[in-house]
């Protein structure tokens, strides 16, 4: 998977399913981190749900998974879990809750839990260290689900996409950098990291997206690394985002409309 939140998002919607089992989401998400510290966003998110605040504790994933299936008890058929991954201007399916917001658009991801329309829970991933995860867990209230572009149409919109990244790429190693990097080695070794997440098993079309989103990402982050460290003005720098900007935000929208149609297909066929 892209992200710990990606993980922890379609993970819980198969175990919600009865699809995955709970040490499948526990696997899956301490890949990320070994060590998963867990701490509430303010002190009545810590009474209401009896985690530790202000000082998070090595609680494990399963503290997780105790404050997803409060979210979502069994037996309500209206429950969501959204992938959110904000960023300045572009907000889609975030709620208004000010601190999970401004926490969720800091760190570019998060994950929103429960009946929309209702009061929900949200976690914010962040890392701590090489082997460390925190988890930042909120109470908001869960948006009314917002209205994506069809899978079919975001998979066709990324082969443009895919073209665009490949065509940025280009234009920014114009200039040399003197670094020696050599954009596909890096390419080549993000893909190789983001490959060591597994996926529960998934529609084609949706693994299709993902992995393009993924390859697309890894483009843009090796068009950023190995592009020059200065650009030779601010109006150089300010076209350099202008060209990579509208490419990244075609990566979020993908990995949010294929993780939501994963989970929809999981949560549809429940027989809860």
């Amino acid at each position: 998977m892209s992200s710990p939140s990606s993980s922890l998002a379609i993970w819980c919607g198969a175990w919600l399913a009865g699809a995955a089992s709970p040490d499948d989401v526990i696997d899956a998400v301490t890949e990320w981190g070994p060590l998963s510290l867990v701490v509430a966003g303010d002190p009545d998110t810590a009474d209401r749900l009896s985690l530790p605040w202000p000082a998070p504790r090595d609680v494990g994933v399963a503290e997780l998974l105790r404050t997803v299936r409060d979210a979502a008890p069994v037996g309500h058929r209206d429950v969501t879990v959204d992938l959110v991954l904000p960023a300045p201007g572009d907000v889609a399916g975030l709620p208004r809750d000010r601190e999970f917001a401004s926490a969720a658009v800091l760190a570019g991801e998060g994950v929103v839990v429960g009946v929309p329309g209702g009061s929900g829970v949200a976690f914010v991933p962040t890392h701590e260290g090489p082997d460390v995860m925190r988890w930042t867990v909120f109470t908001v209230t869960v948006p009314t689900t917002y209205q994506e572009l069809s899978l079919g149409e975001i998979e066709y919109s990324m082969r443009d996409t895919v073209r665009g990244a490949a065509e940025a790429l280009s234009t920014l190693q114009t200039v040399a950098t003197g670094r020696g990097d050599d954009p596909h080695t890096m390419i080549a070794e993000r893909l190789a990291l983001v490959g060591r997440h597994r996926y529960p098993p998934l529609p084609e079309r949706t693994t299709r997206v993902l992995d393009t989103a993924d390859r697309v990402d890894a483009i843009l982050d090796a068009a950023r690394t190995s592009a020059p460290s200065q650009a030779a003005s601010s109006t150089g720098a300010e076209a350099r985002e202008a060209v990579l900007r509208p490419l990244q935000s075609a990566v979020r929208t993908a990995r949010r409309a294929a993780v939501r149609a994963a989970i929809d297909t999981y949560l549809a066929s429940d027989p809860r």
